[in-house]
């Protein structure tokens, strides 16, 4: 058995300031979990928030006029020849095939020039992220033939998307996990990127 120097084994059993580090690792681990549970609340709750601002955009877009340009007025005849002139005004555009004409759909980004997306905006803003911006909402306008009639106002599907919405943690996660003893948690924290979020309802007209 090989005897040590007394000093040596007396440093060797020296236990002072082990409970200091353990302080520190059980500190560092309750910090994580506070602010990770402060913080992934937010996080939840942002999402709900963009969520009820999508669905807010839109009810607001379908009674506004149309962000993107060239959204046609009305609806013209298709490609049925002679017998299209024969059928009145006003009948649905399901009852024959190309009875009416079928516009395009349009999408286009939201920007404070235009005073549609200025009320709107105006409206939601107080619901997403302080680093949202008009251009992360778009607006889409596409054709539904079951909603309009020949010769009758166009009536397209109005659909607003939440895209690109970036959330913000507040906390230095990463730092706290590492703190505790987790590897390879540098990134935790970062910034997140909703999904794209939509929604969509016929448009309206008091025309």
């Amino acid at each position: 058995m090989i005897r040590l120097p007394r000093p040596i084994a007396r440093h060797l059993r020296d236990e002072d300031g082990s409970t200091l580090i353990e302080f520190a690792v059980v500190t560092s681990l309750f910090l994580l979990i506070l602010f990770g549970l402060i913080d992934f609340a937010r996080l939840s709750f942002s999402n709900v928030m963009a969520e009820k601002a999508t669905e807010r955009a839109v009810r607001m877009a379908v009674v506004r006029p149309a962000v993107c340009p060239d959204i046609p007025e009305g609806n013209g005849r298709g490609a049925l020849g002679g017998l299209a002139l024969t059928i009145p005004n006003g009948t649905r555009c399901t009852e024959f095939t190309s009875l009416c004409t079928r516009p395009p759909a349009k999408t286009c980004t939201g920007s404070l020039d235009h005073p549609t997306v200025a009320t709107i905006w105006s409206e939601v803003a107080p619901l997403l992220p302080s680093n949202a911006t008009p251009e992360n909402l778009s607006f889409t306008y596409s054709y539904d033939p079951a909603l309009n009639r020949v010769g009758a106002y166009y009536t397209p599907i109005v659909t607003v998307e939440l895209t690109d919405l970036q959330f913000d943690f507040i906390s230095p996660l990463g730092a706290l996990a590492t703190a505790a003893g987790a590897t390879g948690a540098q990134s935790l924290g970062e910034s997140f990127v909703f999904p794209s979020m939509s929604a969509s309802l016929p448009a309206e007209t008091i025309r």
